[in-house]
C-alpha cells in the first residue's frame, strides 16, 4: 500500500484527520495561554504556576496507559479530547471575561493536564491496532507528517488570532478543535483482543517488567527526560518571554514556534524513508540538536536564526517519535505497549511541573537568555551520557 493508499484508507483517515484537528488546536492553545496571561496583568512567576498546573497530573500517565490497554483506544483518545475540550472552554471563559482567579486558572489547566496524560501513552500505541506489522513504520510517520501539519498551521495562525481577535478567542477555538477530534476519533475501530491481568495493580507491574527487561528503553528515557524538561519550560515560559523583553509580539514567537512543526513535517517525511540498522543510537544522536533554539536565545541570536533552530529541533524531535514508537512496537506485544509507554514518559512529565514553576523566577533573577542556556546545556550532557552506556542491544552485521 502506497502512503497515499494508506492515508485514505478508512481504517487509518479518521484518526489522521482528528490528529491534524487537534494538533492545530496545541498551536492556538500554546499562543493564547501565555499571551492571555499576561494581559490578565500576572507575572512570569505566576504565569508559571499556571502553566506548571497543566503538568500536576502526570502520574496520571499510568493510569493512561492501563486504561489504554484494558479498553477500546479510540473511546480512551475520545474522552480525554472532550476533557480537554471542556477545560479549554472554561479557560477562554475566563480570558474574555478579563478578571480571573489564579486559583481557578490552576484548576482549568489542572483538568487541562489530566487529559492530555491520560491520551499521550495511548495515542503512541493506537497504530498497532489499526495497522499489520509491515506497515506500522509508514503509519506512525504518517500520523508524525499529520500532526507537524495541524501544530504548524496552529502556530501560525494562532499568533494572527491572539494579535487581532484575542487570547480569548483563541482558547475558544482550541476547545472546538478538541470536541471535532473527539467526533472523528470515534469512527475509529480499535477493537482488538487483548489477555488483561487480574487487576490495575497487576497491569502496572506487568508493564514495569517489560520496561525494565529493555536496557535501552530506559537508558532513552533519561535523555527523554531531559530534553522534555528543557524543551517545555523553554516553548511555554523562557520563549514568549523572551520575545515580549525584546519587544516582539505573540505574531512573531507563533512564527518561531511554528518552525518547529514545519521541522517536524520535514523530519516525518526524512523518516518515511529511513531504514536504519541501528535505529536506537541514531535516535539519541539526533535528539541531542534539541538543545540548538535554546543556545541561539542564550547567544542573542536574531529572530530568524532562532527560528532555523527551531526547524532543526523540530526535525530531530519527529525522527526520533517515529524510530522511538516504531521500536518499541517491534520489541513489545501489542497488549503491553500503552502502559510501557506510560512508564517510558513518566519521568519526564512528572518532573516537568516542578522545572515550569522554577523557570518564572529564574527568569524574573537572570533574564531568559541566562536561562535558555541553563537549560539548554543539560540537553548534550544526558545524550552523552546515554550514548557512552551503550545499553543498545547489539544488532548483527548484514553479510
Amino acid at each position: 500500500m502506497t502512503t497515499l493508499g494508506l492515508a485514505t484508507s478508512p481504517t487509518v483517515a479518521p484518526l489522521l484527520a482528528a490528529r491534524l484537528i487537534s494538533s492545530a488546536g496545541v498551536g492556538f492553545g500554546q499562543v493564547a495561554l501565555v499571551w492571555g496571561l499576561k494581559e490578565l496583568g500576572y507575572s512570569p512567576s505566576e504565569i508559571a504556576i499556571v502553566v506548571a498546573c497543566k503538568g500536576l497530573p502526570a502520574v496520571l500517565i499510568l493510569a493512561g496507559g492501563v486504561l489504554g490497554d484494558r479498553f477500546k483506544r479510540h473511546h480512551i483518545l475520545a474522552i480525554a479530547e472532550l476533557a480537554a475540550g471542556a477545560s479549554w472552554l472554561g479557560l477562554a471563559a475566563c480570558l474574555l471575561n478579563g478578571r480571573a482567579p489564579l486559583a481557578m486558572l490552576c484548576l482549568l489547566t489542572l483538568l487541562s493536564g489530566t487529559a492530555y496524560f491520560i491520551f499521550l501513552p495511548t495515542v503512541r500505541s493506537v497504530t498497532a491496532d489499526l495497522l499489520p506489522p509491515d506497515r506500522r513504520h509508514a503509519g506512525n510517520a504518517l500520523v508524525g507528517q499529520t500532526e507537524a501539519v495541524g501544530l504548524l498551521t496552529g502556530l501560525a495562525s494562532a499568533g494572527v488570532v491572539v494579535t487581532t481577535m484575542g487570547p480569548a478567542f483563541a482558547a475558544g477555538l482550541k476547545s472546538a478543535m478538541c470536541g471535532l477530534s473527539m467526533v472523528l476519533l470515534l469512527r475509529l475501530d480499535t477493537s482488538v483482543r487483548r489477555t488483561v491481568t487480574p487487576g490495575p495493580i497487576a497491569d502496572l507491574a506487568a508493564g514495569w517488567r517489560y520496561f525494565i527487561a529493555h536496557r535501552w528503553m530506559w537508558a532513552m528515557t533519561l535523555q527523554f527526560t531531559t530534553v522534555v524538561i528543557a524543551t517545555a519550560t523553554f516553548a511555554e515560559i523562557i520563549g514568549p518571554l523572551y520575545m515580549s523583553q525584546h519587544r516582539h509580539g505573540a505574531d512573531a514567537w507563533g512564527m518561531v514556534a511554528a518552525s518547529e512543526a514545519l521541522g517536524a513535517l520535514v523530519g516525518a517525511a526524512l523518516v518515511l524513508r529511513l531504514k536504519p540498522r541501528r535505529p536506537i543510537p541514531l535516535a539519541v544522536g539526533l535528539l541531542t540538536l534539541t538543545a540548538l533554539p535554546m543556545l541561539l536565545i542564550g547567544s542573542g541570536a536574531a529572530v530568524a536564526t532562532i527560528a532555523l533552530g527551531m526547524l532543526v529541533s523540530g526535525t530531530v524531535k519527529a525522527m526520533y517519535l517515529v524510530l522511538w514508537i516504531t521500536e518499541l512496537q517491534k520489541t513489545l506485544p501489542i497488549e503491553a505497549l500503552a502502559r510501557v509507554n506510560g512508564w517510558s514518559i513518566l519521568p519526564a512529565y512528572f518532573l516537568t511541573p516542578i522545572a515550569l514553576a522554577f523557570a518564572g523566577p529564574l527568569v524574573e533573577l537572570n533574564g531568559p537568555a541566562t536561562a535558555a542556556i541553563a537549560i539548554g546545556t543539560n540537553i548534550p550532557i544526558a545524550s552523552a551520557i546515554v550514548l557512552l552506556s551503550r545499553s543498545w542491544h547489539p544488532r548483527p552485521r548484514l553479510a
